[in-house]
This record gives C-alpha cells, structure tokens and sequence, in this order.
C-alpha cells in the first residue's frame, strides 16, 4: 500500500497492491498501520450505488461531529472532488479531483474541513466511504456543486451531452461566497 501527497495538505491518495492471477484478485483495502497517526478511527462504513451521471455533492458535516472519510469504489467509476472548507487553511476554496474505479482501487482520504462530491461515470457505480464519526443529519451541510467561484470542472471528465442528474437538495447547495465555515485550519 502506497500514500500519495496532494497539493491540498490532509488528502491522501492510497494506492493499494492489488495481487492478481487467473482466479481474480487480493489486496489489503486498508491497513491500520499503514495510515498517518493523526487520521482517526472509523466507525461507520457507507455504501450507495448510483446510475451513470448522477452527482452527489458537495457535502460536509460541521462540528462537533465532523466526519473525516476514506472514499473508494468497489463497482464502476467516479470522479471524486473534495474541497478545503478550512478557514485559514493556504488552500481554502481549492479542489482537487481523481478518477476513483474499481479497476485500480484507489482510494482518498478526505480529512473533517472538506466538502466532498463525486459524480459517476458509469452505471451501477457502488461507491464505499468509511467515516470517522457517526451520521448526525442537523449537522450536514452542501456547498454548491457548481459554484463558479470554486471553479469545480465536472464536464473534464465527463464525455457526454448527457445533463448530470442531482438531487433536490444538492441543486439549492449553499453559494460558497456566503458560506461561513464551521472549520478551521489547525497547521
């Protein structure tokens, strides 16, 4: 298992060793050990399942039950952004995105301070997130997708006329020049 850096300090791209032969394939999908020390326990494992061009995102949960997560896709593939929402942060307001399949199996860890959204490329996508604190609905929030000053470019992996299909809720996400975070970067 490999850790990549990210230009946005927290995300940690994780590269497993996938060992396969003509029976199929074996990897460790996560090693304890392998993580940084500051990344804490999971305690709920999530999974949804998505048609092609469905977005979900760009969603948060705020202190005190801040979620860190460990996204993966185990079918299909994503595009998979996070946002720092890190007030003092030197990369507040910036994305970074990465394809995430089942393919390659790679994985991203998104620390508590992030907005997270992925959009599916395929469909019957079942995209996984192991989370650091428990679902605690009063607490969440959504950033607007598609807010210009975020600069959030969906269309540059998406191949397709196809308009993206987004939830109700996610459509009237809060306009990230309003946005008053309850995070702060901590160094």
């Amino acid at each position: 298992m490999t850790l990549h850096s990210t230009p946005i300090p927290g995300l940690i791209v994780i590269e497993p060793r996938v060992f396969g032969d003509d029976r199929g394939y074996f990897f460790e999908s996560l090693r304890r050990d392998v993580l940084p020390a500051e990344v804490p326990e999971f305690v709920q494992h999530n999974e949804s399942m998505s048609k092609r061009g469905v977005l979900r995102g760009l969603h948060f949960q705020a202190p005190p039950r801040a979620q860190g997560k460990l996204v993966s896709v185990v079918r299909g593939a994503v595009y998979d952004v996070a946002v720092d929402i890190r007030v003092g942060s030197p990369t507040y307001g910036q994305y970074f995105g990465l394809r995430l399949d089942a393919e390659t199996k790679k994985r991203l860890y998104i620390p508590a301070g992030f907005a997270h959204g992925f959009l599916t490329l395929e469909d019957h996508t079942v995209f996984q997130y192991l989370c650091t604190d428990y679902y605690a609905p009063e607490l969440e929030g959504c950033v607007k997708f598609d807010d210009t000053d975020l600069g959030v470019d969906w269309s540059a992996i998406w191949n397709s006329d196809e308009a993206f299909t987004v939830s109700a809720k996610d459509q009237v996400g809060q306009a990230f020049a309003a946005f008053k975070s309850p995070f702060t970067y901590g160094g």
